[in-house]
């Protein structure tokens, strides 16, 4: 049992889909577990989407929605022909049931629209993904996830129930291999990203979240590896958008993985980890431009973790500085106080800072959780905070050139322990 997981940039077009199935197909022996995310940048799209309807601004909203249907349907006027109703009938239902939604007034819940809406990437893009792999003659079956990955009701960022996921995994996906017992190679496609509560509503697992599901179903079958499929010839020491000369790490451990996945690296989900190292199940990274290039791998093994630096960036970021009104000390109560509202309010802190009468925090700028975060505090503490600020995180910063790193900056704190080196930059 084997998982794989394709990201947008895999099926962002027909040529990408057809390359999609010949992966399938030539590397997925035995049974397969294939997790697929939104094509191209349809989250954006829906993200925006979702803004519009929210707000009421019902005529981008629709202008939105245009687009993203005829973006769909050409990719499928690419794939099949006019006689394979099935598929553009299943694309074709999708899109009126969101074109229906769309026209009801939004709740006064956005995290619960955010879910609602979103999560219609995944789920179309995996019929699509199965309607083809059907029509190549390979034997598929596509799930709903929703009904897989089972969740609190925490939109946006959903926490998995992980006994009622296990017994639904059970349930739904595993008959469907003990059926196909004798086939060389049965298929089970399903949505990245996207979990149900009991109560038959869709969540989401956190931006990004389609590595995780691949985890959570790799954990609850226990696969005997996890191959994510990127458009990168593996785990690369810094990402090759924004610094040059970038490094393939070949093979680093668990935790060294998990390590660069909380500071932000973005080629693995931060959850993804935890469950393939309690099940000891490999994860490995390849791309599906060169899918016989050995890519990396990430184990139990360690002696590599500190060969070459790694460079993170996170952008969007906010610096927060917060102060006893009454100048008194930043001690236990405070900081209990403080802490309590930002878990309150979801919000992940990067990095923090405390002095004797204030404590600063980094973290990423939400539309929703930030200004609830603010208000929260500013009746208690004065604030002080610059947005749009940047995090830069150096990993294994005694093997780095850190010259041009800080050109043209300005640093606004500077963090450093035995391994890492973080500076909050404007």
């Amino acid at each position: 049992m084997n998982v794989f997981k394709f990201g947008g940039a895999s099926v962002k077009d027909a040529p990408s889909v057809q390359n999609v199935a010949q992966i399938i197909e030539k590397f997925g022996q035995g049974p397969l577990v294939v997790v697929i995310s939104a094509m191209g940048k349809t989250t954006n799209a829906l993200e925006n989407l979702t803004e519009a309807h929210f707000d009421g601004h019902k005529a981008k909203a629709m202008e939105i929605f245009d687009s993203l249907k005829d973006y769909h349907m050409s990719i499928a006027y690419d794939l099949f022909p006019s006689t394979n109703r099935a598929a553009y009938d299943t694309i074709e239902q999708y899109f009126y049931h969101l074109y229906y939604y769309l026209q009801e007034p939004p709740g006064k819940n956005f995290n619960f629209e955010y879910d609602r809406i979103v999560s219609f990437g995944e789920i179309i893009s995996t019929r699509i993904v199965s309607h083809y792999l059907l029509q190549q003659g390979l034997l598929c079956q596509w799930f709903d996830a929703s009904k897989i990955i089972i969740t609190d009701s925490h939109y946006r960022d959903a926490g998995v129930d992980w006994l009622k996921t296990e017994n639904a995994v059970k349930t739904i996906i595993s008959p469907f291999f003990r059926k196909n017992a004798s086939h060389p190679q049965p298929i089970v496609i399903t949505q990245g990203f996207v979990g149900g509560t009991t109560q038959g509503f869709l969540t989401t697992l956190g931006r990004e979240g389609s590595d995780y599901s691949a985890a959570i179903l790799a954990y609850t079958l226990r696969a005997s590896e996890v191959v994510i499929w990127k458009d990168v010839p593996g785990l690369l020491n810094a990402d090759p958008k924004v610094f040059d000369n970038t490094t393939l790490l070949h093979n680093i451990s668990y935790q060294e993985a998990i390590e660069l996945a909380y500071y932000g690296a973005t080629v693995i989900h931060p959850k993804t980890l935890k469950p393939l190292l309690k099940r000891n199940i490999p994860l490995k990274v390849k791309s599906f431009t060169e899918p016989n290039a050995p890519g990396s791998i990430i184990d139990k093994e360690f002696i590599n973790d500190n060969q070459y630096p790694s460079y993170i960036l996170k952008t969007n970021q906010i610096l927060l500085s917060i102060f006893p009104k009454d100048f008194s000390f930043i001690a236990e109560q405070n900081l209990s106080r403080i802490f309590s509202d930002f878990a309150r309010n979801n919000v992940k802190i990067n990095l923090m800072q405390n002095s004797a009468l204030s404590f600063s925090v980094c973290f990423d700028e939400d539309r929703i959780k930030t200004p609830a975060l603010l208000k929260s505090l500013e009746k208690i503490y004065n604030l002080k905070y610059n947005t749009g600020v940047q995090l830069i995180t150096v990993r294994h910063y005694e093997k780095a050139d850190l010259g041009k790193l800080l050109q043209d900056k300005k640093i606004l704190m500077e963090q450093k322990n035995r391994t890492t080196l973080q500076w909050v930059v404007r």
